[in-house]
């Protein structure tokens, strides 16, 4: 990743502040966490030690530092609408804040609509929507004449079962224990999971490299992992990331919105450090795993430390790690 120029990472910065103080209290702990990690994490900033030093950046001012990069206007709108959830609920003073920095800046996205429409109490709506950017995001592209989405994501049951791609699954039990088929066999094993094939498991196209993506990443499976696995997965593979990655991981493991049977609601999952981590990590990896050119198979027998330093995938932070 380039590095971002001081005068504009400092209005990005600027602007999160901005967002976190709309409603008229003071920061949280958990806005002053975000803000100081996306500093760090995401904009390379390790001398930002004081808060209260960053400039008050309206819209216009926003707009004079970063409107010329189209690209890091519209990851700076994604900083800032995560800074209307943080807290875990859905501000209605900080998205309106959100939304004229996007108008400012002239950045519209689906993430944004889901944002108003769900401020609006228009859940179903937004649950549908995000289902479906997911879904999307999953097999990186229109959805088309699949099955519904969640027909899709479980193909195996009655007479549908893959005995013969289950024992596949199943045989990377025998590889080394060093080995990146190892350890995604003990990360199914461990959480009690389905192996693709097996009546009750999850599509292998969504599950293989979502939990390849636990074992690369080293989170686990509580709500704080999953929000982190799937932030990482937004800041790796470039289709829907916000719509369909980050904020239905946030909805529901932070905001206690539920969204299926599979995916149980909860609150608090939020991590305000490791959160923006997880983005710069996924990020700064060299591979995809949810590309469609992606083929597990291919890595199952490579040693796993080599394959996160080959994939350039720096350690994780904080507690609550896989091994």
């Amino acid at each position: 990743m380039r590095q971002v120029g001081r005068r504009q990472s400092d209005a990005i910065l600027g602007a999160m502040r901005q967002v976190a103080l709309a409603n008229g209290r003071p920061l949280t702990h958990a806005d002053t966490a975000s803000i100081m990690a996306a500093a760090r994490y995401l904009l390379r900033r390790h001398d930002v030690t004081d808060l209260g030093a960053l400039p008050a950046v309206e819209p216009v001012d926003l707009v004079a530092a970063i409107r010329a990069d189209h690209d890091l206007a519209g990851d700076a709108v994604k900083y800032l609408a995560v800074m209307a959830l943080v807290d875990g609920v859905l501000d209605a003073g900080k998205l309106h804040r959100v939304l004229a920095y996007a108008c400012a800046l002239d950045v519209e996205e689906n993430y944004l609509t889901q944002m108003v429409e769900a401020a609006s109490g228009h859940m179903s709506w937004v649950i549908a929507d995000m289902t479906m950017r997911n879904a999307e995001s999953v097999v990186s592209g229109p959805w088309g004449d699949r099955p519904a989405p969640g027909a899709w994501i479980l193909p195996y049951g009655d007479a549908n079962a893959q005995p013969e791609l289950a024992a596949r699954y199943e045989a990377l039990g025998e590889l080394p224990d060093n080995t990146f088929g190892k350890a995604l066999w003990a990360f199914d094993k461990t959480n009690g999971y389905a192996f693709p094939g097996e009546p009750t498991a999850l599509n292998a196209i969504f599950a293989t490299p979502h939990d390849a993506t636990h074992v690369i990443s080293g989170y686990d499976t509580s709500y704080r992992g999953e929000i982190l696995v799937s932030t990482f997965t937004a800041g790796m593979h470039p289709i829907n990331p916000m719509a369909g990655h980050i904020l239905p991981v946030i909805f529901n493991g932070h905001l206690g919105v539920k969204f299926n049977d599979v995916a149980t609601p909860a609150h608090g999952g939020f991590d305000p450090d490791e959160f923006w981590h997880a983005w710069a990590r996924g990020r700064d990896m060299t591979l995809d795993l949810f590309a469609t050119d992606w083929n597990v198979w291919d890595w199952v027998e490579q040693d796993l430390e080599d394959l996160r330093r080959r994939f350039n995938v720096s350690p994780a932070g904080g507690a609550g790690e896989q091994a």
